[in-house]
């Protein structure tokens, strides 16, 4: 029943057959913990395991990596259609600090100049404590837009596409037809 939930949202669950379980306490093992990516990241993620890694928790550390190329089976040739940003690695410690004031400013609706320890302490009480999850990964995805478009250069900026776009399956014959 859970798959198909998750399936008819167009969700994927990422476990593989693995020997180790993702939850293990004295009443036993499971693998409860099951991460869910939606379709782009599906490509995207590679090289999952359940980590051998002592955690302080009954479950274990769920590693994977989130990029280009891997041991995935998945073709990989969606390309990103959002904003581009350059980032520039000086620039990643303003990034940092601007990051801590958005989320402050989006969670909270007021400008607190906290620093990362309580945000982390906030943002932990009030999404346990509330049950609209997605209304708080929405604040946390326009929290990082803000701050990359406040932090980095937009890759599209200052460009004009004089190329006109075209249509993959347009061809000549088409285009003496329409004529």
């Amino acid at each position: 029943m859970m798959e198909e939930y998750v399936a008819s949202k167009q969700l994927h669950i990422i476990n593989e057959e693995s020997d180790r379980f993702t939850f293990h306490n004295s009443r036993g093992s499971s693998n409860i913990d099951s991460p869910v990516i939606n379709n782009n990241l599906t490509a995207a993620v590679n090289e999952w395991e359940i980590s051998a890694e002592e955690s302080s928790s009954d479950h274990n550390y769920l590693k994977y990596k989130i990029g280009v190329g891997g041991t995935n089976n998945h073709n990989n040739d969606n390309k990103c259609q959002g904003i581009q940003y350059i980032i520039k690695e000086n620039k990643l410690h303003e990034f940092d600090r601007k990051l801590v004031q958005e989320m402050w400013k989006m969670a909270t609706n007021k400008s607190i100049e906290g620093g990362v320890g309580e945000l982390d302490r906030y943002l932990f009480t009030t999404i346990t404590t509330e049950s609209d999850l997605e209304q708080h990964v929405h604040i946390f995805a326009e929290a990082i837009q803000s701050a990359c478009k406040r932090t980095f250069q937009n890759t599209n900026k200052g460009k004009k596409n004089s190329k006109k776009k075209s249509v993959p399956c347009w061809m000549e014959s088409l285009t003496i037809m329409r004529k």
